[in-house]
């Protein structure tokens, strides 16, 4: 079984391109993203499969050594029915996010910047520590604190600002159901 370099080649550059679109915050770019790594798969699995053959069906006077592999095509049509699935769900993602907000673009979520917040203070914190075992300079480690708790309370302040979502989320992720008419 030979297999081509052009087409593994060509397989890997579609997994490289379609892996660059997905991580990007554009919710159209994530789609093609998906289209692309899905093709890339399909390549590689056909690729892989080995050399064309005559359709794997039973005639009478077919030989079995000339037939093609029928499970590479069956995981091939797998994939591109799973693709397919993932791309109706993204674009409906796509759809309802541009209806909400005007936009596909998908901002930072709140929690990761949280979390972000706490492993800085978190090395801050040992920092601060491993100063106070030397005993240098208490004023700077005050300083410190205190631009710690300023960035604490930025973060508290950018979260209250984000945070215009009204108490039902259901309502939010689904939007709300018009409101009814007086008859």
């Amino acid at each position: 079984m030979t297999v081509s370099a052009t087409l593994l080649t060509c397989a890997a550059v579609l997994w490289f391109v379609g892996g660059n679109l997905i991580i990007t915050r554009s919710l159209t770019r994530v789609l093609m993203g998906i289209i692309v790594c899905g093709n890339g798969v399909n390549l590689f699995l056909l690729a892989a499969s080995g050399p064309a053959g005559a359709p794997p069906l039973l005639y009478p006077g077919t030989s079995k050594s000339a037939m093609s592999d029928p499970l590479p095509q069956a995981i091939v049509l797998t994939a591109v029915v799973i693709t397919l699935g993932t791309t109706a769900f993204v674009l409906a993602m796509a759809y309802r996010s541009t209806q909400l907000t005007g936009s596909d673009f998908v901002p930072d979520d709140l929690a990761d910047h949280q979390v972000a917040l706490r492993a800085q203070l978190t090395a801050e914190r040992a920092r601060l520590r491993e100063e106070r075992e030397r005993e240098e300079r208490p004023k700077e480690r005050r300083d410190l604190r205190r631009e710690l708790r300023r960035r604490i309370r930025d973060a508290r302040a950018y979260q209250a600002r984000e945070a215009d979502a009204s108490d039902d989320l259901w309502d939010d992720v689904l939007g709300a159901d018009p409101p009814e008419e007086p008859q």
